[in-house]
Parts: structure tokens; C-alpha cells; sequence
């Protein structure tokens, strides 16, 4: 049974803090929300949703552009880059506006401020009006997310033309050239907006290869896709300095022990995020953290009693999806529950086109952990749905345990991988065997098709393309 009545304090109203907020609520506690900006967060105002907004537009204007291989006939007149701008805005407030909406129907108090902490129990809100000092024996969640991070490289700060994240979804117009330093998630993505709107694009990845974290032969199908697009990326190249130039920057890369320079009117600086933590104030409360990222066991709570920490100011894996299932745990645990933080099921999701999307092991992962696995392709070329939607372009692939034949990841390329890596997580939470997915009757004709038949492709069954399982140890 929760705690009716309990007093609970959560800063940060973005998709982890509001989530918590909300959560708490349910649980019959008095809540206060504490938010020195919009609620929703980077994602809503300034990250996922105006991203998305902005990948759509420009998938709108590709797929304007190739009706004509259906039959359609369509005088595609450019676009009108104030309209997508203002497109972008208006769902980001109408989401801004339902979560307000929800806050006030849960009962929740609003407090617009920045909080510090004064002491253990005790937060400091700066507001417009004056100071405001919340003490007590309430529980507290902190939910302050993240924001980007700028790498010391000489020149980027004194340039006007170098952007982050958030100023590469305000800008004024169309650059007719864009860099981007930082080949993850936000550097890949920008790069696939902008080049569906005809900039040219060019990506400096330090590491070498794109997206890290994610599997690699699909990171490398990705990459050629990009490529042959017209995205320029170089791997294994590091930027030295950015100088100003009448075009707008010049960036120097040491790449193969040369030093090369590329000329852009805009910079991207997307090398990643840090937690957004420093006016905290962390030390006075006594929290324990790593340069600023917070630490938590798997209940999220901290080493001090009664506070909590969810989302990006963990420093740990920075996705909305992520902050929000960890504001559900905390809100439970602030309110008298017992419940753990499991990650196992965490989906990555790029939104590239087409998109990528990932759960559980990776075949790196599994052959640096020592796990003997099987893997199983389908190419998406093989699936009809797919062949209508995008060419069929992109593949299925699937992992699983040798001895009990147990789901170990999913990893798809292809038109609408992010919506079909739901299924993969849900196994993978399950604990399910292939025979689960295989069992599983998927309806004809969709995409989900495909990932039954990467499944059957573990036992060479693949029905509609040649099998080439692999086995490894």
C-alpha cells in the first residue's frame, strides 16, 4: 500500500519529472512540481518532438519527390521553411499544453523556479518574485535532465556559426552547407533532416564508426545509405580548431595524419550531453555524484534518504523513454511502494531514413561478453510492406542464446523500425524463447512479418529468403 498524504517535491517537469509528478498523484500524494522553464522538457520544447516534426517534413518533401514511381503525379514547388518552422512549434506547444492540462487534473502544485539545495531537506527556489525555501519530511525527485555539451575546441565558442542542438531547430533559414561534429544519435539525425532539404552535409566522427552504441552491420548499411544520399562522413577524424571565414566556418580535422579543412556556413556541435546538475547545488544536500552525474541504486534512490534521481542527470543513458519508466519507479518508491529499475528492455531508437532501432545485445556485445549466440537475417527487400513503403531497404536481425535459445537482441534498419522494436523489447522482457516469436502469428501483409522471419532464420526456416544463419561462440 503506498502512502496516502505523503509530501513529495520533484524538479524538473521535463518527461521524467512530470511523469513522476503525475505518478506520485496517482498514488494519492500531495505533490509539487518545481519547473524554471516550459514543462516537457528538452524533449517536448527543444529535442524529440521539434526533431521529429522536422523529420517528417523533410520525409514528406522525399516522398513528394518519388510519387511519381507510384503513378502520382505531384509539381513538388520546393517548400516553405517558415511553415515547418512554425509546424514544429505548434505540436511541441499543443503536447506543452495536454501535460499542463494533466498536471492541474492530478492536483499537482506548480512552482516556476530553479531549485538549489540549502541543506538535505531543504531546496531554495529562485523564482521572478523573490526566494522561496521548501523544507520538511517530504521525499524529493530529482528529474533536471540535461543539456548539451560543448567540447573544448578552440574557435567553437567565439563563433556565431557554430550551433548546438537547439539552435539547429530555430534557424532562420535553410544553410546551404552544414558540418556536424558528432556522428551519434542528434549529429546523424540533423544530418538526415537537412540533407532531405538539400544541405550539404558533412559528418567528423572522432571514433571509427558512426553510432557507436548501436549493432554494427547495420550501422554500416546505415552509413552507405547516408553516403550514397550525399552525406560526406569521415570516421576516425578529429577537429583541431574552427576559424571564422566570409562563408561562415572553417573547420580543421587531423584525418589519416593530415590536417584537412572544411568550409560550412553552419557548425553542428553534437559530441553529446551532460547532466544538467550544477545549480543543484549537490554538495550542501551531501548527494554523491560523478562530476556532476548523479548516483542511484536500482530503486533511484541516492545515498540520502528520502531523494530520488531520474533521467539524464544520471548521465547514464539519456532517453526520454528511459526518464520517464524511471519517474514511475521513484514516484512508487517516494510513495511507499517497492519496486526496481530494470533496463534490459530499453529500445534505442534513430529516426533516421530509414530508421534504425535496436533492444538488448548487440553480436559485439555478446561475443565481449563471452555468450554463445546465434544470429538470424532477413532482409527487408524480402517483405512486402516494405518494398511499397521505402524500396525495401534495410534488414531484421535477431539474437539469441545458443543453449536456450533465448531472445538476446533485435536490431532493425528499415521503415518504421521504431514503432516494430516494441515487440522485440516486450520478448525481451518475457524472457522468451524464439520459439515464442516464431509461434506468434504475425498478419499478412505488414512489417512486423519480418521480424518472424528473422526469427525463423535462427533455425534456417526463413521462408522467404535464403537463410544464412550464423552461429558463433
Amino acid at each position: 500500500m503506498s502512502n496516502e498524504n505523503q509530501e513529495v517535491i520533484v524538479v524538473g517537469g521535463g518527461p521524467g519529472g512530470y511523469v513522476a509528478a503525475i505518478r506520485a498523484a496517482q498514488l494519492g500524494g500531495r505533490v509539487t512540481l518545481i519547473e524554471k522553464s516550459k514543462l516537457g522538457g528538452t524533449c517536448l520544447n527543444v529535442g524529440c518532438i521539434p526533431t521529429k516534426v522536422l523529420l517528417h517534413s523533410a520525409d514528406l518533401l522525399a516522398e513528394a519527390n518519388h510519387a511519381k514511381d507510384f503513378g502520382i503525379n505531384v509539381n513538388v514547388n520546393g517548400f516553405d521553411w517558415k511553415k515547418v518552422l512554425e509546424k514544429k512549434d505548434s505540436i511541441s506547444s499543443q503536447l506543452v499544453n495536454g501535460i499542463n492540462g494533466l498536471i492541474k487534473a492530478n492536483k499537482i502544485k506548480i512552482i516556476n523556479g530553479t531549485a538549489q539545495f540549502v541543506s538535505p531537506d531543504t531546496l531554495s527556489v529562485t523564482k521572478v518574485d523573490g526566494t522561496k525555501e521548501i523544507m520538511g519530511d517530504g521525499k524529493i525527485i530529482l528529474a533536471t535532465g540535461s543539456v548539451p555539451a560543448i567540447p573544448l575546441i578552440p574557435g567553437v565558442k567565439e563563433n556565431e556559426n557554430c550551433i548546438d542542438s537547439t539552435g539547429a531547430l530555430s534557424l532562420n533559414e535553410v544553410p546551404k552547407s552544414l558540418l556536424i561534429i558528432g556522428g551519434g544519435v542528434i549529429g546523424v539525425e540533423f544530418a538526415s533532416i537537412y540533407s532531405q532539404f538539400g544541405t550539404k552535409v558533412t559528418i567528423i566522427e572522432a571514433l571509427p564508426k558512426i553510432l557507436p552504441l548501436m549493432e554494427e552491420e547495420l550501422t554500416s548499411l546505415l552509413r552507405n545509405k547516408l553516403e550514397r544520399s550525399g552525406i560526406d562522413i569521415y570516421t576516425e577524424a578529429k577537429v583541431q580548431s574552427v576559424d571564422s571565414t566570409p562563408i561562415g566556418a572553417k573547420v580543421n580535422v587531423e584525418y589519416k595524419g593530415e590536417l584537412i579543412s572544411f568550409e560550412a556556413e553552419k557548425v553542428l556541435v553534437a559530441v553529446g550531453r551532460r547532466a544538467n546538475t550544477a545549480e543543484l547545488n549537490l554538495d550542501k544536500a551531501g548527494i554523491e555524484n560523478d562530476r556532476g552525474r548523479i548516483k542511484t541504486n536500482h530503486k533511484l534512490e541516492t545515498n540520502i534518504k528520502n531523494v530520488y534521481a531520474i533521467g539524464d542527470c544520471l548521465g547514464e543513458v539519456m532517453l526520454a523513454h528511459v526518464a520517464s519508466a524511471q519517474g514511475e519507479v521513484a514516484a512508487e518508491n517516494a510513495m511507499g511502494l517497492e519496486t526496481f529499475y530494470n533496463g534490459k528492455t530499453v529500445p534505442s531508437c534513430i529516426f533516421t531514413n530509414p530508421e534504425f532501432a535496436g533492444v538488448g545485445l548487440t553480436e559485439e556485445k555478446a561475443k565481449e561478453e563471452g555468450i554463445d549466440y546465434i544470429v538470424g537475417h532477413f532482409p527487408l527487400m524480402a517483405n512486402g510492406k516494405a518494398l511499397i513503403m521505402n524500396g525495401g531497404e534495410g534488414m531484421v536481425k535477431v539474437i539469441l542464446g545458443k543453449e536456450y535459445r533465448e531472445v538476446l537482441g533485435v536490431h532493425i534498419l528499415g521503415t518504421r523500425a521504431t514503432d516494430l522494436i516494441a515487440e522485440c523489447a516486450l520478448a525481451i522482457g518475457m524472457e522468451a524463447t524464439i520459439e515464442d516469436l516464431i509461434e506468434t502469428i504475425h498478419a499478412h501483409p505488414t512489417l512486423t512479418e519480418a521480424v518472424r522471419e528473422a526469427a525463423l532464420a535462427t533455425e534456417n526456416r526463413a521462408i522467404h529468403a535464403i537463410n544464412k544463419m550464423v552461429e558463433k561462440k
